[in-house]
């Protein structure tokens, strides 16, 4: 469908909407400062203001700064790479004859935590932001708490590196599986969220059984072959051959361990 072109319409003042939308930024900036409310716009990038770098957010179209001291984050780097990402902030200062505003992400997260753990429940699902990523672990923000989500936790199944899978920014649903809230701990599952393949699969890969699979990780002690999404084989390395992730390759079932969860197996040649 073709874009319409600009067109006359009685009425119509341009000029007057643009103005507009100037004062509905200003309001929502007045009402974030008078009741104490958290906003949350994209980081558009980062100036230097008086001698600080700042992170530049806007509401509507009022310009705001957030300086590094009230980020939330250690340095530069850190703030420079939340540039093109929504964030939160409180509003704690404005200047209407500068047009611009003064705003606390650190504020905001510090208001946001405390909410979180009054409401925070056990078995509650819970939705996650992914704030940094490892290789075997990520780091993920609930609700202004920061929580560590190792790989045995992201899903059922071998994941060999988290990097490949998952990214900053990301957002799934989470479990909470353990909280103390006296001593403010909190452990959180992803894979907790959905149902287990176990033991269902095991009506599906018997002892003795051959089937095709696809090289998940290879690691000193093994190697492991998926066979289903969260099922995987653990086999020994080849004797005279190598395989790779995401190789396909024949496996025979040696054994079926239901209540451990696993399957143990051997290649007996590759696709």
């Amino acid at each position: 469908m073709s874009e319409l072109k600009r067109v006359l319409i009685e009425g119509f003042n341009e000029d007057k909407m643009e103005h507009q939308n100037y004062d509905q930024g200003w309001a929502q900036v007045y009402a974030a400062r008078q009741n104490n409310l958290i906003l949350q716009s994209e980081m558009i990038g980062c100036e230097v203001k008086l001698d600080k770098l700042c992170a530049v957010v806007v509401v509507g179209e009022v310009r705001g700064y957030i300086p590094l001291e009230f980020s939330g984050v250690s340095d530069a780097k850190e703030l420079r790479k939340m540039i093109g990402e929504p964030i939160a902030f409180k509003v704690i200062n404005y200047d209407r004859d500068g047009d611009t505003f003064i705003a606390s992400r650190k504020e905001a997260i510090e208001h946001m935590e405390v909410m979180t753990w009054k409401r925070l429940e056990l078995d509650a699902v819970i939705t996650a932001v992914v704030r940094n990523v490892d290789n075997k672990s990520l780091k993920i923000d609930i609700g202004g708490i920061q929580v560590d989500l190792p790989v045995q936790e992201y899903s059922y199944g071998w994941v060999e590196d988290l990097r490949e899978v998952v990214q900053a920014g990301d957002h799934f649903k989470v479990k909470v599986i353990e909280l103390d809230n006296e001593s403010k701990t909190v452990t959180v599952s992803k894979k907790a969220v959905h149902a287990s393949p176990w033991p269902d699969c095991t009506k599906r890969y018997i002892k003795g059984g051959e089937y095709v699979g696809k090289v998940s990780g290879v690691v000193e002690y093994g190697v492991f072959v998926n066979l289903e999404p969260g099922v995987d084989a653990l086999v020994p390395h080849m004797r005279f051959d190598h395989v790779k992730t995401r190789s396909r390759v024949f496996i025979r079932i040696r054994e079926v361990d239901a209540k451990k969860q696993r399957i143990h197996a051997r290649i007996i040649r590759k696709i």
